[in-house]
């Protein structure tokens, strides 16, 4: 008669497999999800305002230098170009509000004709940053 040996039974292994792709898809969603902070290209001294509120949801930065140069995504462009630009990016953005960071050494006219173009373009939430100011 035969004996029956046993066959020592392997060691169980934990799958990582699983972990590793719930890992990977809450990256994916974490990247997909986040808002990144727009800027317009270069530093301007803001205007102070005692009714300055903060807004979270401009998506459509310009600005306006000292020397009146605008401002839009980084890159110089001049005025005629403004009203191409912001619709190409409300296009982009639809909820997105335009704010006009215009430097207090700016000429008002210039401001005046962004604000337009803003306009003509089709987005009706037009702001003028400040910078909040003491009482």
């Amino acid at each position: 008669m035969r004996r029956r040996t046993s066959i020592p039974e392997e060691e169980a292994e934990i799958n990582m497999t699983p972990m590793l792709d719930i890992v990977f898809i809450m990256l994916i969603f974490f990247i997909v999800t986040t808002s990144f902070v727009k800027e317009s290209g270069v530093d301007v001294n803001r205007p102070s305002a005692n009714t300055a509120e903060r807004k979270e949801r401009g998506n459509i930065l310009i600005a306006i230098t000292p020397n009146d140069e605008i401002w839009i995504d980084k890159r110089r462009v001049d005025i005629r170009a403004v009203r191409a630009n912001v619709e190409r990016l409300h296009a982009e953005n639809p909820e997105g509000a335009v704010i006009i960071q215009a430097d207090k050494d700016s000429k008002t006219g210039l401001l005046i004709q962004v604000m337009d173009q803003a306009r003509l373009a089709g987005v009706t939430n037009v702001s003028i940053a400040a910078t909040p100011g003491q009482e």
